[in-house]
């Protein structure tokens, strides 16, 4: 089949929505014919056949033709002048936008396919929540990420301290894997400035995500970090959103095993033997987006990420845990593939769950998500285990499913696909 015949087929298929459209207009098109023809009729109707009115008439009418003839030169030549006007107008509309790496047929249908899939919040933070984002869009987009705002470290911490902006660098994570935007703007958006290794605290841009001065410039704009968060979203033309998990930035504690105190979420991703965390403020208000995307969602994920410093500090505010025990959809919690050096350092699956527990959010689960490819390689030197699942016979818990979901590459990170 030619070109051309294919692409006519492919705008042609079930679920772009041009069909029914070009249905009515068709049929108002034919409407219009008959009232004209009504019209001309009547107008002609007591002309005399030989006058020049009348063999007007007979020529318009195609007389000289055999009757069964003329309605199918009608008909045909008046499809072929609505197809072509109707092709012509979509390229008049289209020139002036800039072309994009699918065909427009492909976008169109990618969107209304997307646009029916389920709603899903998917709650966390780090790599792991971003990680997850980019499976799902594929699937839908009606996901909201619900993102925490503890980190301390990095351009996020920089910016917190200098401009007294919670923490972007978790939510431009996650708005880059959610974003249509063209490849090199994503790129641009996770650009780091390069810093000075001998003067790591130099002051100007060095250091910093492009992406996160990005969304600090939209909220300084709007005056609101939550709509600048939302204006980021417009702009990268994200599938789906991602919000807050509250308005304001949080500060992550730990208590370890032997009772040291420790604060900041960047000092405790590195510690050992984490006996318990906590944030502050403890009474902080939960997004309200973030609240109405859990209580809307059919499918709520928990995870993967940072068992204590990307999961913990979301489910910890006090609004994220009341919508999570009054939500109807499906509660599932993705587990690590692989334990993570100091914080979660020779975990096992029941020791990530009981940490949910004793933190009061074990309950809420449903499902528990977890890898059994044992097989996928691990980097050079990387000291991280895989997780060992050992969820004790006879015990409630949730429901396991196991399933391959390891990158067969890299075998402390989930497969995106």
């Amino acid at each position: 089949m030619s070109r051309s015949g294919t692409s006519l087929r492919r705008w042609l298929r079930p679920g772009i929505g041009l069909k029914r459209w070009l249905a009515v207009v068709f049929l108002g098109e034919l409407l219009l014919a008959l009232a004209g023809a009504l019209t001309i009729r009547l107008a002609f109707r007591d002309v005399p056949a030989d006058s020049p009115a009348g063999q007007l008439f007979d020529l318009v009418s195609l007389q000289f033709l055999v009757q069964p003839a003329r309605p199918l030169v009608v008909l045909l030549l008046g499809l072929a002048i609505f197809l072509y006007g109707s092709w012509r107008l979509v390229r008049a509309l289209l020139d002036p936008f800039p072309a994009r790496s699918e065909p427009l047929v492909e976008l169109i249908y990618q969107k209304r396919s997307l646009a029916r899939g389920p709603r899903i919040a998917a709650i966390g933070g780090g790599t792991g929540l971003s990680t997850l984002l980019r499976g799902l869009k594929e699937s839908s987009s009606n996901i909201t990420a619900v993102v925490t705002v503890a980190d301390d470290g990095g351009s996020s911490g920089m910016l917190r301290t200098e401009l007294g902006l919670p923490p972007v660098g978790d939510l431009r994570n996650c708005i880059a894997a959610l974003a249509d935007a063209e490849p090199a703007m994503a790129r641009l958006l996770q650009y780091r400035f390069p810093q000075d290794p001998a003067d790591p605290s130099s002051n100007g841009v060095s250091g910093h995500a492009f992406g996160n001065l990005l969304i600090a410039a939209l909220s300084a704009i709007e005056g609101d970090f939550e709509e600048g968060v939302r204006q980021s979203n417009r702009v990268l033309a994200v599938r789906g959103k991602v919000v807050p998990v509250a308005g304001e930035a949080l500060t992550l504690h730990a208590e370890m095993a032997d009772g040291r105190r420790v604060e900041g979420q960047s000092l405790i991703g590195g510690s050992r033997a984490i006996r318990r965390v906590w944030i502050s403020p403890p009474d902080v208000a939960a997004s309200r987006e973030a609240v109405d995307s859990i209580a809307a969602a059919e499918l709520i994920v928990l995870g993967p990420g940072s068992l204590y410093t990307s999961l913990l500090p979301s489910l910890l505010v006090p609004g994220i845990r009341t919508a999570l025990w009054g939500a109807t959809g499906l509660r599932v919690y993705i587990a690590n593939v692989a334990s993570q050096m100091g914080e979660t350092e020779g975990y096992t699956l029941g020791e990530h769950i009981a940490a949910l527990h004793a933190h009061g959010v074990g309950d809420i689960i449903d499902v528990v998500v977890a890898n059994d490819n044992r097989e996928a390689r691990a980097p050079a030197g990387y000291p991280s285990a895989p997780v060992t699942i050992d969820l004790p016979a006879g015990q409630a818990h949730p429901r396991l499913v196991l399933a391959d979901v390891v990158d067969d590459h890299n075998a402390h990170h989930h497969d995106p696909a």
